[in-house]
């Protein structure tokens, strides 16, 4: 999945892309380097952001959206939590909504996203964006996080929302610390006995910087270390600004990861015989 802001405050990208023109480039750019979803947003989720007016935020999106379905071959994906927003976008051309609320945050886009038929992804987050790194702390990280999932997956699907259409995200710097996000990475087989799959964002985010002492622009090689490391552990989408560089990084670990699973693996005195998680991921996008 390559990243599209089109906002002026993202951490790293925002303020890049400030025509359609441009925003159109850059995701033909991202197609003919190999991502296979371009995710288009146009409001901030970095800490401390506001929230902006849905006029706003249609302005910066809708346009690019239309210019751009018509053209890609690859699907388009809304990032945004208000149901306007994603209306709007599915009909200019936009066939996934990823949404960071997990429908906690607008009443209406429940209904938007059961009338849409086309995948649905939903994050964990504490808090808002604006609120979500003031101090956050958990008891059982994982456990935490799954139950959250267990209760909107549950409570989607009452609003009509099949299962099978679900994709969930832990949401990597989203009221998390640098060793919350680690232990996610390393716990992700943990998440997949929700049995969905799973998209991770870690691209040039803070806690990379953390370990490095680093600054956005310079985080491109630790990005692709927290790649390597989620695909590693069973992530089936991963969302990232360096479509190019991520691509051939992915390919490499997939066919490392095929590979063993075409064998009979051991553990102790069982036979185990690996599957990977790629048809999880084509369920959900088909």
């Amino acid at each position: 999945m390559g990243v599209l802001n089109l906002t002026p405050d993202s951490f790293y990208d925002g303020g890049v892309y400030p025509t359609v023109e441009a925003a159109v480039s850059r995701a033909l750019e991202m197609e003919s380097a190999g991502a296979g979803i371009i995710d288009i947003g146009g409001e901030s989720s970095r800490p401390g952001s506001r929230s902006v007016a849905a006029e706003e935020e249609l302005g910066r999106v809708i346009p690019v959206i239309e210019s751009l379905a018509p053209r890609l071959e690859i699907p388009i994906s809304i990032d945004t939590c208000k149901a306007e927003i994603a209306r709007r976008a599915l009909e200019a051309g936009a066939r996934i909504i990823n949404d960071i609320s997990a429908l906690r945050l607008d009443p209406d886009l429940a209904s938007v996203v059961a009338d849409s038929f086309g995948p649905y992804i939903m994050m964990h987050m504490r808090g808002t964006p604006g609120t979500m790194q003031a101090r956050p702390s958990y008891r059982d990280l994982l456990g935490e996080i799954k139950e959250f999932f267990r209760k909107r997956i549950e409570w989607a699907e009452g609003e009509g929302i099949a299962r099978d259409r679900i994709i969930i995200d832990p949401g990597i710097g989203f009221g998390k610390t640098l060793e919350h996000n680690l232990e996610i990475i390393s716990g992700l087989p943990s998440l997949a006995e929700l049995g969905r799959p799973i998209l991770i964002g870690p691209s040039r985010k803070s806690f990379i910087g953390s370990i490095l002492g680093q600054e956005p622009d310079d985080r491109l090689w630790g990005t692709a270390g927290a790649v390597a490391a989620c695909i590693a552990h069973g992530a089936h989408i991963i969302r990232v600004h360096d479509v190019h560089e991520m691509k051939d990084l992915a390919v490499v670990m997939d066919r490392v990861r095929l590979s063993g699973n075409r064998g009979i693996r051991r553990s102790g005195n069982q036979e185990i015989r690996g599957s990977g998680p790629e048809p999880a991921a084509k369920t959900a996008l088909s």
